[in-house]
């Protein structure tokens, strides 16, 4: 008989100890426990079950397609606190040697809750509510035109995207995008001024985080990641923003800036002078991560990009391409060369470090 598993020892498990406490709890209520008895198989080499498999209670050999016992997992270990062979397609078969107790998370869905927790981190300002709202920054098209991301656009997408584009008008404390909500559409603001706000579990009213103004965009990282909005935006004073529908993103803006490699044209372009950075977790990363490459977890790296040199080429890789396809945005976004490690770290791996 299954139940629900005990939030103490969800809470120990690696990444979902990095997840806010909304999506801990939310990913908790959805998990249960299952006993499997010895000499049965939890899951076997070439499996696609898209399921995080953690071990509770128990242990389990990890063995390769030649029944070699590759890894011993007991319950407990620092080994345990992280999916068991999580690779998909499977890259090795589990076995149980006692009787163990283990947990599956959907993958998919913890990929989400992590790329939402970790996108969208706006830098905090003080916001003036003195403030006039009037325009500061002239024309929005000129200072949209001026970032890094769109030198790189096709002139002939931006046309079509300020074809397509809606206008529409907002009044002061209106609701633009709420958090938690499906990602619909990439908005650019044409006149007046936003604020980013943020929900917390202690502050559910939200936590003011900056001031959006003329020329500023928001709401495409709901769009890269497929996940929900990661925050709410309400208008300062009445505005007019231009909207652009998420299959017209994807099509003109998101296509256009994400350059993706396999592990192989990546091993070329590092050994040419590329630079690889590691978007995951730092316990994710510390378990294993290709030798050379840089841990920069995704909720650090806008603060971090002072940091890099837009002379040099970068790949971004993580588990699946998710994280790793907003972080390449985010570079993109601001003027340097960037590129995602197609499947993520699946052909990277070693089967020991599975």
């Amino acid at each position: 008989m299954s139940e629900l598993v005990d939030k103490q020892i969800f809470r120990s498990f690696v990444p979902i100890n990095a997840l806010n406490p909304d999506n801990f709890a939310e990913l908790a209520g959805k998990t249960t426990t299952k006993i499997i008895t010895a000499g049965r198989y939890i899951f076997k080499k070439g499996d696609e079950d898209k399921v995080s498999v953690y071990l509770v209670d128990g242990e389990v050999d990890l063995v390769s397609e030649k029944g070699e016992v590759l890894k011993k997992i007991t319950a407990g270990s620092e080994q345990a606190k992280h999916p068991l062979g999580h690779l998909q397609p499977r890259q090795l078969s589990a076995k149980v040697v006692k009787d163990a107790t283990v947990i599956g998370v959907d993958s998919n869905l913890l990929d989400i809750m992590l790329t939402w927790d970790q996108t969208g981190s706006y830098d905090v300002v003080e916001i003036d509510d003195s403030e006039s709202g009037e325009d500061e920054g002239g024309d929005w098209m000129t200072k949209l035109l001026q970032t890094g991301a769109f030198h790189r656009i096709p002139p002939a997408n931006l046309q079509t995207m300020f074809m397509t584009m809606e206008s529409v008008a907002y009044k002061p404390g209106e609701i633009v995008i709420k958090q938690g909500d499906e990602g619909d559409y990439f908005y650019i603001i044409s006149s007046g001024s936003a604020q980013v706000i943020r929900e917390t579990p202690k502050k559910p009213e939200g936590v003011p985080l900056a001031k959006l103004g003329v020329g500023d965009s928001f709401g495409e990282e709901a769009l890269i990641s497929a996940a929900k909005r990661n925050a709410t935006i309400k208008m300062l004073t009445e505005g007019v923003l231009m909207r652009l529908s998420k299959e017209n993103f994807e099509k003109l803006l998101k296509e256009p800036l994400m350059k993706w490699v396999t592990f192989d044209e990546a091993k070329q372009m590092v050994a040419k002078g590329a630079k690889l950075i590691d978007v995951r977790l730092p316990t994710e990363y510390e378990k294993w991560h290709i030798k050379g490459s840089v841990n920069i977890p995704l909720y650090f790296l806008r603060n971090k990009t002072g940091k890099l040199d837009e002379a040099v080429k970068y790949i971004v890789c993580c588990d699946t391409g998710r994280r790793s396809s907003s972080a390449s945005y985010i570079l993109n976004e601001r003027g340097f060369d960037a590129y995602v490690m197609q499947d993520g770290l699946a052909k990277a791996m070693p089967p020991e470090a599975a």
